[in-house]
């Protein structure tokens, strides 16, 4: 349908995925994230890991941006060393997505961040993350939920007005902001679950999983944005 703005979301990399008879090196997103980006009213294009340079160019074709959930950011990004529980590395990701994250803020493009995607947000901004916390993902594999409380007179509440159940995988979270940032959802333990850039027209992060759920209206405001 005409008029539908394109929303760029950022895959996967991944050495040995499967399909049919294949095992192969795949840029691959989960499905969850392009329905969702659909039913919210955009058209979905997959990004890919690409040379840095190339992120002006990139964003510069789209409506709006969503950097996806995924492995672990590299403490290197934010000045700290490896603990033992942070994973490997995906330094493909880290370097495309960051350039993706300034290019969007430099050009006003409407941007959510998903999981890691708020994490490398708040890391683009010169903000730091806790490498471990419990709580957040219980079972290996397994998305949990728990509640978000939305604080008053940020952009977040003006989407999700009310305390809501979200869908959850994480051990690592925000430590501390960004530049420019401000919080704007908490967990019952105090841990920040979606961050802003009140000085942009449209920049969120969350740390949970709305393509894991049912709740369209987070992703419904990044689509309303990029139209």
């Amino acid at each position: 349908m005409a008029g539908r703005p394109l929303i760029g979301v950022s895959t996967y990399l991944e050495a040995g995925a499967r399909w049919g008879v294949w095992e192969l090196e795949a840029a691959l997103l989960p499905v969850g994230y392009p329905r969702l980006v659909q039913r919210a009213g955009g058209l979905v294009a997959m990004l890919p890991p690409d040379a840095p340079d190339h992120a002006a160019a990139t964003v510069a074709r789209l409506d709006g941006l969503v950097i996806a959930g995924g492995p672990d950011v590299e403490p290197v990004h934010y000045g700290a060393e490896r603990e033992a529980r942070t994973g490997p590395p995906a330094r493909e990701r880290d370097a495309w997505e960051l350039a993706l994250i300034d290019a969007a803020l430099a050009a006003g493009v409407p941007l959510l961040g998903i999981c890691r995607g708020m994490q490398l947000l708040n890391v683009a901004l010169g903000g730091t993350l806790v490498q471990h916390i419990d709580g957040h993902a219980e079972v290996v594999g397994v998305f949990g939920r728990h509640t978000v409380k939305p604080v008053p007179g940020t952009l977040y509440a003006g989407v999700v007005p009310e305390e809501t159940s979200v869908p959850t995988y994480h051990h690592q979270a925000v430590d501390r902001l960004g530049t420019g940032l401000v919080a704007s959802a908490h967990a019952a333990d105090g841990t920040v679950e979606a961050v802003e850039l009140p000085t942009a027209d449209w920049v969120l992060g969350v740390q949970w999983h709305p393509e894991m759920g049912e709740d369209l209206r987070v992703v419904r405001g990044l689509v309303t944005a990029a139209s």
